[in-house]
């Protein structure tokens, strides 16, 4: 496949985001030790369940230093679900880089699901999880949240026109749902290897599209 294309896409939409999402902070080395306590509690436990002060306790520094870090709670939330967007996306990027062809490419995305959920989200998607608790469109999370799925969707679309150019809108959509359905029965644990199936049923679409060098 033609990674400059991926890797040009992966910067535009990141470029995107930092420029129309929601505000960041610069984080110094307590702030992300901070951050990373935050988000082992709120993946843990759930955002709502968890305070300021038992964030602060978990890092070892005052209530205080918190809030003048990040401001708010809100705030260390979008660093949060921001931070593992950033880390999936650089978790995801050699997978990318490696692949020969758009068909290894899609593939390769249900592959680094994989793994990534295996090492990482042993309890489903930080995103699908947050948004079960993040409905308000007005909060400054949300827009890390919906942004991230629709980062997805683009990668995915873009990923298969090479593949079938008339339909790429449509198969991408398809490839989208396949892979956000699997994340969930992962977390959820509704059946073992559910990404290793749903990357099977894709490998199956794209031969069906007209893909070539299935290797299943």
């Amino acid at each position: 496949m033609s990674t400059s294309k991926t890797q040009s896409t992966s910067r535009t939409q990141g470029a995107s985001t930092a420029s129309n999402g929601p505000r960041r902070v610069p984080l110094t080395p307590g702030a992300r030790r901070a951050l990373e306590a935050a988000g082992r509690l709120f993946y843990d436990r759930g955002i709502h369940a968890v305070g300021v002060d038992l964030i602060a306790a978990e890092a070892g520094v005052t209530k205080k230093t918190l809030y003048d870090r990040f401001g708010s709670k809100e705030q260390i939330v979008v660093e949060y679900l921001a931070d593992r967007d950033e880390r999936w996306r650089a978790f995801l990027a050699p997978r990318l880089d490696a692949a020969h062809s758009p068909h290894d490419g899609v593939l390769a995305v249900f592959e680094a699901s994989r793994d990534w959920m295996d090492a990482c989200s042993p309890r489903g998607c930080s995103m699908v999880n947050a948004h079960a608790e993040i409905d308000d469109t007005s909060h400054p999370a949300y827009a890390i949240i919906t942004g991230q799925k629709q980062w997805m969707l683009t990668l995915f679309t873009d990923l298969v026109r090479p593949l079938a150019p008339a339909s790429a809108e449509s198969l991408g959509r398809t490839l989208m749902l396949l892979h956000e359905g699997a994340l969930v029965a992962h977390g959820l644990r509704i059946f073992p290897g559910a990404l290793d199936h749903a990357r099977e049923q894709a490998a199956s679409l794209l031969t069906t599209a007209g893909g070539s060098g299935v290797t299943g």
